[in-house]
């Protein structure tokens, strides 16, 4: 994405753009930072971004979020409208077992897959994020 739209983009239109899951598109870019959305169903896979926290917005749906911490692992859920930052270095899965909408929030060029990950899926779209077509 070469150029930040001057006019303001439907969140609504935006993810109606597109089919993909686990595919993310960068809707605008604050400083050196993304704003993704994305569409996720099913399960993502456990990865850790080693030098960014990641911000997650749920749009619509429920989304939750395995995570690996010192103490064990727990899963966190968040319903439409709630918001979760995931720590950097912290091994964490996404997942949506019903589908839902997010948004992310991210220094550009991040992997949606991090730095160290399991075995990729076939339904995860291994990528930094793609231009939104409106």
């Amino acid at each position: 994405m070469g150029h930040m739209s001057s006019e303001p983009i439907p969140l609504g239109d935006a993810l109606a753009s597109f089919d993909a899951l686990w595919s993310p598109r960068i809707v605008t870019r604050v400083n050196d930072y993304d704003v993704r959305i994305a569409k996720v169903e099913g399960e993502h896979l456990w990865h850790v971004h080693d030098h960014t926290d990641e911000f997650f917005l749920v749009l619509d749906g429920e989304f939750r979020i395995s995570l690996r911490e010192p103490g064990g692992e727990r899963t966190v859920v968040l319903p439409k409208g709630a918001v979760f930052t995931v720590p950097r270095g912290t091994e964490h899965k996404p997942e949506a077992p019903s589908g839902a909408a997010i948004l992310m929030f991210e220094p550009t060029g991040t992997s949606n897959v991090g730095d160290r990950h399991d075995a990729i899926p076939d339904h995860v779209d291994p990528t930094t994020g793609h231009a939104l077509d409106l």
